[in-house]
């Protein structure tokens, strides 16, 4: 009896060893032999030295700083925008209106549509010479001649943000809209009965209960655009002249392009570092936001 007792208490782990060793494999080695490199000078050659810290000093003595604080703006810009667009896209899919299964359904496109596809058409949207934009601004009065929204560095930086938010909202509208329709409804009935109006409702019922969504889609999302690549290198490859060149379009110029492995492994364990530091921020808030919500309270 004492025997079958063990093999049981020992069963479970047994199961999550094939987990284990895949996470181990493709995460977790890649992760420390990319620590690893960033601390040499391979490149193309299978020959190569360990430099120290000369990797790190190097990008921070560059523009690499202005790199960093580009990629923030970038993904501050784009998620702020995301989160706003999603909650109100939310309220309004969770209003009792008819036709609200249609406009749910057209919620989707952008987030179903493969992004190099949906970024594809973006492109030719922003070009000057046959896009709609352009053509639009032209035909309004507000520009006399073509406009080459890419060719610019502002413009470009824009467009990009713009292209971001089209394919991130529909993500954050669903989401927070399945966390709006899991509040009892006996909240709002009994705050109509009160005489509280739909602002109200919302500022006092809504929004507390579904903060805790908000943070965690506003991580994700902060995550998902900082790692932002496909939608960037389409549009404009990290140009025009470094506008909308972001950490990750800079690493893979660095590792890819010019072939420095050493650099572009240093720049990567810096990428890991932030989105660390997004991980830990995010349990201490969401730890904080636990002790405060109603349930803990009673």
């Amino acid at each position: 009896m004492a025997h079958t007792a063990k093999q049981k208490d020992y069963f479970p782990y047994l199961l999550l060893v094939p987990a284990t060793l895949v996470m181990v494999s493709i995460v977790a080695y890649p992760l420390i032999e990319t620590f690893r490199l960033s601390f040499t000078n391979t490149g193309m050659s299978q020959n190569y030295e360990y430099v120290g810290l000369a990797n790190y000093e190097k990008i921070m003595s560059r523009r690499f700083p202005e790199v960093i604080a580009r990629t923030f703006y970038w993904m501050g810009l784009s998620v702020a925008l995301k989160m706003l667009i999603g909650t109100l896209g939310a309220v309004l899919l969770n209003a009792m209106v008819p036709g609200r299964a249609l406009f749910r359904i057209l919620v989707m496109p952008p987030w179903v549509i493969p992004i190099a596809i949906g970024v594809f058409i973006w492109g030719w949207m922003y070009n000057g010479q046959f896009g709609m934009l352009s053509g639009m601004a032209q035909r309004i009065g507000i520009l006399d001649a073509p406009f080459e929204f890419l060719a610019y560095k502002n413009s470009a930086f824009m467009a990009t943000i713009v292209t971001d938010v089209w394919i991130g909202v529909p993500m954050v509208t669903l989401y927070l809209l399945a966390a709006m329709q899991s509040i009892s409804r006996d909240l709002y009935e009994a705050a109509w009965v009160d005489g509280a109006s739909r602002f109200y409702r919302f500022r006092r019922i809504t929004l507390p209960l579904i903060i805790p969504s908000i943070a965690t889609m506003a991580l994700l999302s902060a995550i998902a655009t900082f790692n932002s690549f496909d939608i960037i290198w389409i549009l404009t490859e990290g140009g025009p002249r470094g506008a909308t060149t972001t950490m990750i379009i800079d690493t893979y110029k660095t590792a890819i392009s010019r072939f420095k492995y050493g650099e572009g492994a240093a720049r990567t364990v810096m990428i890991v570092l932030f989105l660390g530091s997004f991980t830990f921020v995010y349990f201490v808030l969401l730890s904080r936001l636990a002790k405060r919500s109603p349930n803990n309270a009673a």
